[in-house]
């Protein structure tokens, strides 16, 4: 066959008819750079800083260099991860061999093209819809149906793309690519439910809590102006500045940016990893899941078979005795299938008989054989080969079938096998067991989850006996309760065993569905494993999806987070990573949330009271810098693998509500103070700033715990950086001499600070515990 030439191809991708992926995992350079710069709160800030302009205050437009800085190192951070993603997938993705111009050559999956001719062999993954022209091929539809039978395709017969080439060799026409394939539409609309239903909780309490701070800023940044100039008779140009000193504080100006920045961060030290996650967001639901629902087969054991033991069957061999006539039979077979190469790497030292015919493995009559001048020989499953006498070794097959071994038998037999139905008596001489190992990391992995407290649900098409016993060999906690799934007839039957049993055996592709289902009724976060096109359902439910390379493309494209070396040992270093991405993100955005409660209750602080707002915009900026925007980014990339409880906005505002308010009653008593003892404006607003930083430090100090080298050494670094600044460059941020009169209140505000903040968290804490006692109490009656 002569295949396309390199003209017919061209002018394909001119058509558009390429075997690309429906959905990229990443976004464009365009999109990134649009997405970080056309925000709402950039349109704020360059409203504000046209405002200053406007009325000539340059010095306070020092909070636009870390807008610029923030949307830079974000853009950066993005692009960086992208290409880091993408080269990823690049170094990762399959080849195909296409036949153009009449050679054969190698060609990227993605680079394929309609009516390209493909060569498909053993162990090939078929890219696309193809229909065979040449040759014929078994292969295994398991990740299409779900059924592990082996279809033999002839010529004029159809090929699904997902689906692998077991053995036999044919050249096939690609029918149908990219999104017009069957399994790209499914990936489509998997892929769009996926983007639009799954947002991590951590995300959807930013987005409402920066909503809520959006929509309150203008209103309030509004009002607070017009009372300053008709009210308080302050000038345009003071009040601009007051108000937007005000609204800069009430701003979480890097907070959205340093979660994206961190999650960015961690996908990119997972693509270390061969990890490789396809949607962002993902990594925050990893680190809360406490259900995990895998597969045996790739998950529990490897790819790969072993033979585990040969049972003679009869008193004129012994086992070693048998050995060499097993070697010589598999040795003569085609290594294409992992049974086939389990036999030769076990069965090595054979008579060297040389057969004068060799049948090799009929997919349809499971057996394969050899004939040599001493007889027949045929090896394959043992309802095949033995036929009526099959009855005879039932039950001990049974029962080592039931053990996770898979069985072969080894006979002699009185006609030439032909890849057809054995019509002789054969006679039994040994049967051989096989076993799928379990994986290296495997038992570890399920111990780091038991001690994490994540439950593992194996769900498996397998016999539920066989699947119990190898997740027990695993390590799985309770996995000796199994119930075979072809007893659960509805919705409601599944609910009830998903709280009982750990082992799920007989499985459909729709019951997984239902699994998931209803093990999110119980109130878990699930977590979903799969690699076939029969998971996709499941996969799109479930809180987290995760897929194994060596599968499906079209389950790889669905899933959110992708194994590229099909390692599930990889699970624990991905789920410690969300920890560590949400643990940070809690501590840093208290650091934003208590200067953010601050601001808004001072900003109406000031409208009721009808006192001029204390701070200026420089200093705020000052401030933010050293107790939050440097620190945040520092504590937002160390390690923490601590378990996350509660949820996001409880657990932030449990921390910054406390110093947020404590901070708002000692600034706005120290404005009363200083309006009563008349005060200028600028030593009130010196004496402001100093007594937030005070706070702000103590905050931090307090969310830096515990107090190791690394933090210690960024607390003296950001204090001395403070210092710096207010005593080199005090002009620039607003600093101005203050009074003796202002300094000893400033010093007796410091002092009554610091005992407030102390005892507040710890009736805050006190509070915490009695209701906590309280719950548990009602919960045990």
């Amino acid at each position: 066959m002569t295949g396309l030439t390199t003209q017919e191809v061209q002018e394909r991708v001119k058509q558009g008819k390429v075997n690309e992926e429906v959905s990229s995992s990443t976004r464009s350079v365009n999109e990134i750079v649009k997405s970080n710069i056309f925000t709402y709160f950039n349109l704020i800030f360059t409203v504000l800083a046209v405002l200053l302009i406007v009325v000539g205050s340059f010095k306070d437009l020092s909070f636009m260099l870390i807008i610029f800085a923030n949307t830079g190192i974000g853009i950066y951070q993005e692009i960086r991860s992208k290409n880091t993603l993408d080269n990823l997938k690049f170094s990762k993705m399959p080849k195909s061999i296409a036949i153009r111009d009449g050679r054969r050559q190698e060609v990227d999956t993605d680079r394929l093209v309609l009516d390209d001719v493909v060569v498909l062999g053993a162990g090939n993954q078929i890219p696309a819809d193809a229909r065979v022209e040449d040759g014929s091929v078994s292969v295994n539809e398991a990740l299409i149906t779900g059924e592990s039978d082996e279809i033999e395709k002839r010529p004029g017969d159809e090929l699904m793309s997902g689906s692998f080439v077991v053995s036999g060799e044919c050249a096939a026409r690609l029918t149908a690519v990219g999104k017009h394939s069957y399994i790209n539409r499914l990936t489509e609309e998997a892929t769009r439910q996926k983007k639009n239903d799954n947002q991590s909780q951590m995300v959807k309490s930013l987005d409402r809590l920066v909503m809520f701070i959006g929509v309150a800023i203008i209103p309030i940044g509004g009002i607070l102006m017009f009372q300053q100039i008709a009210i308080q008779g302050l000038s345009f140009r003071a009040s601009v500045i007051a108000m937007v000193a005000a609204v800069l504080g009430m701003i979480p100006e890097g907070l959205y940016m340093m979660a994206s920045i961190a999650m960015v961060v961690s996908a990119m030290r997972l693509a270390q990893s061969d990890v490789l996650v396809q949607n962002m967001r993902c990594i925050e639901t990893l680190a809360r899941v406490d259900v995990l629902c895998v597969d045996k087969t790739g998950t529990i054991t490897e790819n790969e078979m072993q033979v585990a033991g040969l049972k003679s069957a009869t008193k004129e061999y012994s086992e070693e005795a048998l050995r060499p006539y097993i070697a010589d039979l598999a040795q003569s077979q085609s290594r294409d299938n992992i049974t086939m190469a389990a036999l030769q790497n076990y069965f090595t030292d054979g008579l060297g008989r040389e057969p004068f015919h060799v049948c090799g493995f009929s997919s349809k009559y499971k057996y394969c054989g050899a004939s040599y001048e001493d007889g027949n020989f045929v090896l394959g499953a043992p309802e095949f080969v033995l036929g009526e006498n099959f009855s005879r070794y039932s039950e001990y097959i049974q029962s080592v079938s039931e053990q996770g071994y898979r069985v072969l038998a080894f006979a002699r037999s009185r006609e030439e096998p032909r890849g057809q139905t054995l019509t002789e008596e054969v006679r039994l001489l040994a049967l051989i067991l096989l076993v799928n190992p379990i994986r290296e990391g495997a038992k570890p992995t399920f111990e780091y989850f038991a001690e994490n407290g994540v439950d593992v649900k194996v769900i498996s098409g397998d016999n539920p006996v066989t699947v119990s016993n190898v997740a027990q060999e695993a390590g799985i906690a309770d996995a000796q309760n199994y119930v075979d799934a072809r007893t659960l007839k509805s919705q409601d039957d599944v609910d009830r065993a998903v709280g009982r049993y750990t082992v799920f055996g007989r499985v459909t592709p729709e019951q997984k569905r239902m699994f998931v289902k209803g093990l999110q009724k119980q109130g878990k976060t699930v977590g979903m494993t799969g690699d076939g096109v029969n998971d996709i359902l499941a996969l799109r439910d479930a809180d987290i999806s995760i897929a194994m390379a060596s599968g499906s493309e079209a389950a790889s494209n669905a899933a959110q987070l992708v194994l590229m070396d099909s390692d599930f040992s990889r699970m624990p270093l991905v789920v410690a990573e969300g920890r560590r991405v949400v643990n940070n993100i809690i501590k840093t955005a208290t650091l934003y949330l208590t200067k953010n409660i601050f601001s808004l209750l001072l900003a109406m602080f000031s409208l009721v009271s009808v006192l001029q707002y204390p701070l200026k915009p420089s200093q705020i900026t000052l401030i933010s810098m050293f107790t939050i925007g440097i620190p945040s980014f520092v504590l937002s990339l160390e390690p923490n693998r601590d378990r996350i409880r509660g949820s996001f906005l409880g657990n932030v505002f449990r921390m910054a509500a406390p110093a947020g308010i404590t901070l708002f009653l000692s600034v706005s008593c120290l404005l009363v103070f200083g309006d009563v003892l008349e005060l200028k404006a600028s030593m009130i607003s010196t004496a402001s700033s100093a007594l937030v930083a005070l706070v702000e430090f103590m905050i931090l100090a307090r969310v830096a715990k515990p107090m190791n080298r690394l933090h210690l050494g960024m607390m003296v670094v950001m204090v001395a950086g403070f210092f710096y600044m207010i005593i080199f460059h005090n002009s620039l941020f607003g600093i101005s001499p203050v009074n003796w009169q202002c300094a000893l209140l400033l010093v007796v505000f410091m002092m009554a600070t610091e005992a407030v903040f102390r005892y507040f968290y710890k009736f805050t804490a006190f509070v915490e515990n009695f209701l906590g006692r309280e719950a548990r109490q009602r919960k045990r009656h």
